[in-house]
């Protein structure tokens, strides 16, 4: 019981830290290599902190995450975001809710580029809020829309998060991207779908456009975002068809990139450098807090919470719905206050351990893991995605529309997470059809 107890109030003290402004990374390490000490002493402790930033950083798995950081960085400043935007405004700007409509699909469409939820908010914001607010569209409508559209990009592969839990939990990172896709569809659809049942209702929400765009003006605003389909199929494509591991898969998709970037005449050595540097700073920044996190963990299996977590847990082994209203539970309160790589570092060695014990499914955990990430990027009084769309707006939309905007969306979380719990099958289908 000792261990428990230590263990817990660890954990209690990193979430005091992150609280007092201290960074994640450190805020994990430090209380872990402290709580190894008090347990185990110096010397062994030493020994951990000496060892585990190379046992981390060789793994050859982790090079798939600068390579598809690095895409998305050369695709966002190659200009195909805007080019997206602008197809998909021609395509459903007339339908109910036209232009949040065409927000939603273009953010899937960059999401499935960039592999940032909050890359996706920032591009969607400068492109689509200003439009919709000279169309007369519903401020909080509006700033919300894009907000949770942005989510989009923590599911639809490449997803980092998605390639950390399946490094963290072990699993195929293959299979792990895979089982995003039919979750991010469905999210895209129910938010879609949601937004014109709005319309429709209240039509003052979104006023009807006056432009109608001919067919041959929508067919020729697809030939400048082919490399949409030309990356998303080879990257995807390559690890469905078993032809490359999801390593080459992200160093395919940076030669794609290039290509692209060079046929839409957005390529130039500051693309490059601007695209390696901003590559590398975000690199450091995840990989100091997965560092951070492992040792956290190792402090965690020494104080015996996981396994006895785990045991307890056990008894609950024939009903998942108590074990998955509490792991609801504990991200939707870790969501409020920490970034997505904290919250998912910080819960997975509390996570991991209590759903194996009960033989969940490892990959649906992941997507239900990843889900609520996205919900917490939402939810008040630290909603990352919020706070991204308000800093890109500046002054015109208040912060507390953007929340109130976000509202519906959430209740849309309700019905895509009852459905994503209630049949697995949608997230494992395409997975086990890699494996077989």
């Amino acid at each position: 019981m000792d261990g428990l107890w230590i263990g817990a109030g660890g954990f209690a003290l990193v979430l005091v830290l992150v609280a007092l402004e201290f960074p994640v990374g450190v805020a994990l390490g430090l209380v872990g290599a402290a709580g190894i000490y008090f347990q185990i002493g110096l010397r062994p402790t030493v020994s951990i902190l000496d060892s585990t930033p190379f046992e981390f950083t060789a793994s050859w798995s982790l090079s798939a995450i600068p390579l598809f950081l690095l895409m998305g960085s050369i695709i966002q400043r190659s200009g195909l975001a805007t080019k997206i935007y602008h197809a998909a405004r021609l395509w459903m700007g007339t339908m109910p809710g036209g232009l949040a409509v065409a927000t939603n699909v273009a953010a899937a469409g960059f999401a499935a580029m960039s592999g940032s939820s909050m890359a996706t908010a920032a591009a969607m914001a400068r492109l689509s809020v200003p439009e919709m607010l000279r169309a007369g569209y519903d401020r909080k409508l509006a700033a919300g829309c894009v907000a949770s559209a942005g989510t989009l990009g923590a599911l639809i592969p490449p997803s980092l998060l998605m390639i950390l839990y399946a490094i963290f939990a072990e699993v195929s990172i293959a299979k792990m991207l895979i089982a995003g896709i039919l979750p991010g569809l469905l999210t895209l659809f129910v938010y879609v779908a949601m937004i014109m049942l709005r319309c429709i209702a209240n039509p003052a929400l979104a006023p009807g456009l006056d432009i109608r765009p001919g067919r041959r003006e929508r067919w020729e605003s697809l030939i400048p975002i082919w490399p949409l389909p030309v990356i998303f199929f080879g990257v995807l494509g390559g690890i469905y068809g078993g032809v490359v591991t999801a390593t080459e898969a992200a160093a395919l998709g940076v030669l794609l990139s290039l290509v692209a970037a060079a046929f839409i005449g957005g390529l130039n050595w500051a693309l490059i450098s601007d695209s390696v540097i901003e590559t590398l700073t975000s690199t450091a920044r995840i990989f100091f807090i997965a560092m951070g996190a492992i040792i956290f963990t190792k402090f965690l299996a020494l104080t015996g919470i996981s396994s006895t977590l785990a045991r307890t847990f056990s008894d609950f082994s024939d009903n998942y719905l108590i074990l998955v209203l509490a792991a609801s539970l504990l991200f939707l309160v870790l969501g409020m206050f920490l970034d997505p790589l904290g919250v998912m570092l910080i819960s997975l060695p509390v996570i991991l351990p209590v759903f194996h014990s009960v033989g969940a499914d490892p990959i649906w955990l992941g997507v239900i893991v990843v889900k609520y990430i996205e919900i917490g990027l939402l939810t008040p009084p630290v909603g990352l995605n919020v706070y991204v769309v308000k800093s890109a707006l500046g002054d015109r939309i208040a912060l507390g529309e953007i929340f109130h905007g976000v509202t519906w969306f959430l209740l849309c979380e309700l019905i895509i997470m009852g459905l994503l719990i209630g049949f697995p099958e949608i997230s494992l289908f395409l997975p086990n059809q890699v494996g077989n």
